[in-house]
Parts: structure tokens; sequence; C-alpha cells
């Protein structure tokens, strides 16, 4: 699996429901957005990105805001403890919802968040090296199957099988992309109600402010 993603989706209501509609990307409010997030940096536009890519490099941003949803896709959301976002962050959504969605398949880590009205309700991360990393909170619905033995990481009649989790991080993790967003990224595709390439967003590269540059 070579899926990776490292994102905020900031919404007032459901974000799947949001997103499955085909919303308009609001250029203008995009922008901006992006300018209140990181003040002090300079941003110069790229060409247009999609839902489907939200794992920018670390010197570029991904931005969107659609009516009821905004998603930024930045470095400093690929936290081993997602319960730890900087409050910056949580400040910008402290009505509504705000999901936190990270997995790198080099590592086979996967990372989720939520909270509502600034409360923080579900945090888990974990990968097979480092196992358990956070799990705050009550887990979700479509979490269940997983914990349950539902999906197996590996062939359970292999005798001598030996896997921290019952089931492979990064299917999990789509399975939060899909709970949460109404999209995969790999795997079955057919069960998606969103296709992440239809929806775009602008990208911009990251560069340090002049004012920030001469101590501003």
């Amino acid at each position: 699996m070579g899926a990776k993603t490292w994102m905020l989706v900031y919404s007032e209501g459901d974000p799947r429901a949001v997103l499955a509609t085909r919303p308009t990307l609001d250029r203008a409010a995009t922008k901006a957005f992006a300018e209140r997030l990181f003040p002090k940096e300079r941003l110069v536009p790229l060409e247009d990105g999609s839902v489907e890519n939200t794992c920018p490099p670390d010197d570029e941003l991904v931005v969107g805001v659609f009516a009821g949803v905004r998603l930024v896709a930045a470095k400093e959301f690929a936290l081993d403890l997602p319960s730890k976002l900087p409050a910056r962050f949580l400040e910008e959504g402290r009505k509504g919802l705000v999901h936190l969605h990270a997995m790198h398949s080099v590592v086979d880590w996967s990372a989720f968040a939520r909270w509502r009205d600034g409360k923080l309700e579900r945090a888990l991360s974990l990968a097979p090296d480092e196992g358990v990393l956070e799990d705050v909170g009550e887990r979700l619905a479509f979490e269940a199957p997983y914990w349950s033995g539902e999906h197996p990481a590996i062939d359970p009649d292999e005798d001598d099988a030996e896997y921290p989790f019952p089931f492979h991080p990064l299917e999990l993790g789509e399975a939060a992309l899909l709970a949460f967003f109404g999209y995969v990224l790999e795997g079955d595709v057919s069960r998606s109600s969103v296709d992440p390439t239809e929806l775009p967003l602008l990208r911009f590269q990251r560069k340090r402010s002049l004012l920030r540059w001469f101590g501003g």
C-alpha cells in the first residue's frame, strides 16, 4: 500500500455528506484560510492539486474551502500523538467538528483524531514497530470489525504468525477515510461515495516571510 495523508478537516456537520455533493472550491476563501493558518509564511501559488493527494512535502501546503468544509494538508499534521495538535489549529475549529487523518505506508503507520466543539472525542495512533502510540476515548463504530479480528493483517492459519494487531494499520486508516470523508485511496474504491480526484485543492509553496526573516 502506498497511500499517505496528513491533513485536518474542519466541518460544520458531517464532512462525508458535504463532500459527496461535489462542492465547489471557493478559491478566494481558500487563500484567506491558508494565510490565516500560516501568517508567518509567504505562500506562493502552485498548480492545483486534489483531495486525492493530501500528503504534501514539507515545503508545500494543500488547502480547500468548500461550503461547510475546510481542508488543509501540511507537515504539522503528521503527528505520532494526534491529541497533541497545536492549540492554534484547534482554535480555528472551536465550533463544529475537526478530524485529523494521517498515515504513511513506508512505516505502516496510521493515526486519526476527532474533536467536537473543541473537545477531543477520539485519538488513535499505531504502527507495527512502535505498537499503540496513543489510544484515547471510545472506539468509533467503524473500528469495531478491525479490533474484533474480522480483517486480520496476516493469515491466521500460519503457525508462527506474529503481528502486534488484529488488523493492518493502513487498512484501518482507509476505513477511517471512508467513515469520515466518504472515500478510500487504496482497496475497494467501489465503497466510496466521493471521488477524491474530482475535488480540487489549492497548492502553495511555503516560504519564510520577509518580516520573519528580518526579525519582524
